[in-house]
């Protein structure tokens, strides 16, 4: 009988998705014998939860990222508590409304679960302290830090991003021997060497100008509109590339904004070649979330974070600093002037570039699947 694992996320973001596609490509890649099933469990769930869940996630990020961080920070105490009360009426509701996903680990025989989210994670955890599941589970962090509700014990193994993630796990408790530090999980494709002249070629640019590359996230979220205006601002001549993820209507509203004639631009809606496009990019902009700034740092493209998150976005954005791969504009009004300078300091720029790269963990996603395969032929 072949292994068969599960991959487990929760469209929360686009990030978590994003993760569980690379540790199953990576996981495939490894070993094509076994079987590996993808789940995003927000698809098994109630429609209500899931509008609260997955979307209430996204109205939050765009009308009220303040209360966002408020809720982060709370539910991130530093109580040795780890199953207050508050948690056990948080998980009555979030089986109540994923009965098919208790229904799919309890009826088909998986032999491994690994969380990219830690709302599966703790929902496995529950069910083993019950007697109910007798599946082993692995977690992966999707953050550069790490935050209370990704402790969900029994799980035997924790990824984090970084050593100061692996010392947090520790302070809730977790044995070191049950943590690695491997970075966060970025799809295969950013593991390989490219050759930038050829990724230029592919992607339609000249790059005889900083190329600078400006997300919004998968979703396409936060103030988009307002920093592209200002690296339009930008007196240095550019060649700039929009990724607008999946927001058809912002697309489409970028490109009716007439640029001035010493830039380039190139507005995209959803690509899924985000590996050659940040290799062709001397400077990604970007909200700093967990994937996009490991699949930068891949790619040893440094980052200017704009008006992050508050919550895990100030956490990666503070990481990116203190390691010297990004700069930090605290205001869409301050983009021109910011990056202006930057861009024009090619020294400067070298220097972030350098760091990014010393940063980097392109394999993490292999790391994660082979201690996965690992596990099971010790089984």
């Amino acid at each position: 009988m072949p292994n068969r694992i599960l991959v487990l996320s929760a469209s929360a973001g686009a990030g978590h998705l994003r993760a569980a596609q690379a540790v199953e490509l990576a996981l495939r890649e490894l070993d094509p014998s076994t079987v590996v099933r993808n789940i995003d469990v927000l698809s098994l769930a109630t429609p209500a939860f899931r509008r609260l869940y997955g979307a209430g996630y996204l109205d939050l990020v765009n009308k009220a990222p303040h209360a966002l961080g408020y809720f982060y920070d709370l539910m991130d105490t530093p109580s040795r508590n780890l199953n207050p009360k508050r948690d056990i009426l948080k998980l009555a509701v979030e089986k109540l409304n994923l009965r098919p996903f208790l229904r799919l680990l309890k009826d088909e025989p998986w032999d491994l679960a690994v969380n990219c989210h830690f709302l599966p994670a703790e929902i496995i955890a529950s069910l083993r302290k019950k007697g109910e599941l007798a599946l082993p589970q692995m977690t992966v962090t999707t953050d550069f830090e790490t935050h209370r509700l990704w402790v969900n014990q029994p799980c035997e193994r924790y990824f984090t991003a970084t050593e100061e993630g692996a010392a947090y796990l520790a302070y809730w408790g977790i044995p070191a021997k049950d943590i690695t530090v491997s970075g966060i999980p970025v799809h295969p494709a950013f593991s390989r060497p490219k050759d930038r002249q050829l990724c230029l070629k592919n992607q339609g640019l000249r790059g005889d100008r900083p190329v600078v590359l400006q997300m919004g996230g998968g979703f396409g979220v936060g103030p988009v509109k307002e920093i592209f205006q200002g690296l339009l601002a930008v007196e240095t001549p550019l060649e700039i590339v929009v990724a607008a993820g999946r927001n058809d209507a912002l697309a489409k509203e970028l490109r009716q904004l007439r640029p001035p004639a010493r830039h380039r631009v190139k507005v995209l809606g959803f690509t899924d070649q985000m590996d050659e496009l940040m290799v062709c990019a001397d400077l990604l902009v970007s909200k700093p979330g967990g994937l996009t700034t490991s699949e930068a740092l891949a790619c040893g493209t440094p980052m200017a974070v704009v008006n992050p998150i508050p919550g895990q976005e100030s956490r990666n954005s503070d990481f990116l600093l203190e390691g010297g791969a990004a700069v930090k504009v605290s205001h869409p009004s301050l983009v021109a002037m910011k990056l202006g300078k930057l861009l024009a300091d090619s020294r400067r720029l070298a220097a972030l570039k350098a760091a990014a790269r010393r940063l980097a963990r392109p394999r993490a996603a292999f790391t994660v699947a082979e201690a996965a395969l690992g596990a099971l032929r010790k089984a």
